[in-house]
């Protein structure tokens, strides 16, 4: 597997990726009918530097990078993944974040935070806590999950 800077010929792989998991509703913090337009430019707003997770030629998976917050917070990097259903549990997650940590030390960056991590994700959570991040808030009922209902937010945080 090789995680590497998308290009626009991804536009539609990471389209693929991104639309089922933005109209579930279940991880991100986006309306579930949003069109290929609206969650495109999403992933790709200005600011984010954008991966791919690719394997013999196919996206797989893709993440972001960005800084967390502009100015005094400028310091912080600030990431979101996706991953293919048909690659889910073979590491994919795990490669792209322990790549955007280290593109986060190239950059300048000093830690690294996910603002919002909804806490029914358990795949996620595990992942990120294996990785030595550390819950450093809880958002009692902050997320609407479409089948479990309100479910806390978590800000999970690590410093590179």
């Amino acid at each position: 597997m090789l995680i590497r800077l998308a290009t626009d010929d991804d536009a539609e792989a990471i389209w693929r990726i991104i639309g089922p998991i933005i109209a579930a509703g279940e991880t991100y913090l986006l309306p579930r009918d949003w069109t290929r337009s609206d969650g495109l430019a999403y992933w790709y707003e200005p600011g984010h530097e954008v991966f791919v997770a690719d394997e013999a030629g196919r996206v797989i998976g893709t993440c972001y990078l960005q800084a967390n917050k502009l100015g005094g917070g400028s310091h912080v990097a600030n990431c979101g993944f996706a991953t293919a259903p048909e690659a889910t549990g073979r590491g994919v997650a795990r490669a792209m974040c322990l790549h955007t940590m280290e593109r986060a030390k190239a950059r300048g960056f000093r830690a690294m935070q996910f603002n919002f991590v909804v806490s029914s994700n358990a795949r996620a959570v595990g992942l990120w806590t294996s990785l030595g991040f550390d819950t450093v808030g809880r958002l009692p009922e902050a997320f609407a999950h479409p089948t479990l209902g309100y479910v806390d937010g978590l800000v999970m945080f690590r410093r590179l």
